[in-house]
């Protein structure tokens, strides 16, 4: 198959490259050429801008195009009308942040979605991210004409993580001693290798695929607790887990998400179906895991191999978590 790439240079770009070239096929990329120039010397970049210049586009064809970097409705509705007739299916990768709210466990595709307070808001960066990609999603539908493939990730993982915000919990655990972790452990976690991601999407467009899936994991429960124990065994250290209060959590300023990555207060009835989206239609399709063990042994192996010191973006500082832990446990 010969798939285009709508930017490609970054986490699951670089996954889906890397699984298109194993399995023979043959990638080409659509970017400003600005983020990691480097990579891929030997695939085809076709240079340009999304929003307003798309000419490198013209006069080519592909068996699909693969859109990983469209935020902005007004912009994907460019990129969907000059690909209408160009690409046999348009993939897009969503967001399970469609969504208007995650007060129901067991969410479905068919869910009620976000919708913009403001048409013209345009900060995907912000809270308006989810209500966007609900309309990207609703101008491909409206301007393309050809087979739609709607992806809703939820949290994806794996190396290449530009967020950080699953690596924190391997690094921080491999550095041992006690570690602040949310209480309770057997709380739901959902997630997807970025790998899976890209495989999935790979095989669904060799199957024709079309319609709107969400797709995030594992298919058993995973819980705070298997991932840190998981973590543990992977960097063989001698670390032990302080399950700490929610309440004394939040009283003391911990932040959800960026002080401790992944944790959702589960006493929080807004957040009920945040880690309890439906996946039994990506299931069917043939959405598999690779094993939490080898995701988090080989996220820990790309964050060591990283230049520079180990500074990751979200986690909460190692000194204000140690005071934590004493105010704690007095």
């Amino acid at each position: 198959m010969k798939i285009l790439i709508l930017g490609g240079k970054k986490f699951l770009g670089i996954a889906l490259v890397e699984a298109l070239l194993e399995a023979g096929d043959t990638p080409v990329l659509f970017n400003r050429g600005i983020t990691n120039p480097e990579l891929f010397p030997k695939v085809t970049n076709l240079i340009g801008d999304r929003d307003g210049n798309l000419d490198a586009l013209k006069r080519r064809k592909w068996d699909a195009v693969i859109d990983t970097s469209g935020f902005v409705p007004r912009v994907v509705k460019q990129s969907a009308q000059m690909l209408s007739g160009k690409c046999e299916t348009y993939v897009f990768i969503s967001s399970v942040s469609v969504y208007e709210d995650y007060r129901t466990p067991d969410i479905t595709e068919t869910y009620p979605l976000a919708q913009l307070d403001d048409p013209t808001n345009e900060d995907y960066m912000g809270e308006a991210y989810g209500a966007l990609k609900a309309l990207c999603e609703y101008e491909i539908q409206q301007n393309f004409d050809g087979r739609v493939l709607v992806l809703r990730p939820g949290v994806m993982v794996g190396p290449n993580d530009p967020s950080d915000r699953f690596t924190y919990w391997p690094y921080r655990v491999s550095l041992g001693g006690q570690v602040l972790a949310p209480s309770p452990p057997s709380a739901s976690l959902q997630f997807i290798d970025v790998r899976d991601m890209a495989e999935f999407i790979i095989n669904q467009i060799k199957a024709k695929s079309e319609g709107v899936y969400n797709a995030t994991g594992p298919r058993k429960p995973a819980t705070f607790g298997s991932l840190l124990v998981s973590c543990r065994e992977a960097s063989l250290s001698d670390a032990s887990f302080v399950w700490v209060d929610e309440p004394f959590l939040l009283n003391n300023g911990v932040l959800p998400w960026s002080d401790l990555p992944l944790w959702v207060p589960t006493t929080d009835p807004a957040f009920a179906g945040f880690y309890n989206v439906n996946i039994n239609k990506a299931l069917k399709a043939g959405l598999d895991f690779r094993p939490l063990s080898q995701t988090v042994s080989e996220n820990l192996e790309w964050h060591r191999s990283r230049p520079g010191p180990p500074k990751l973006k979200v986690g909460i500082d190692i000194a204000q978590e140690t005071e934590l832990l004493i105010k704690y446990q007095k």
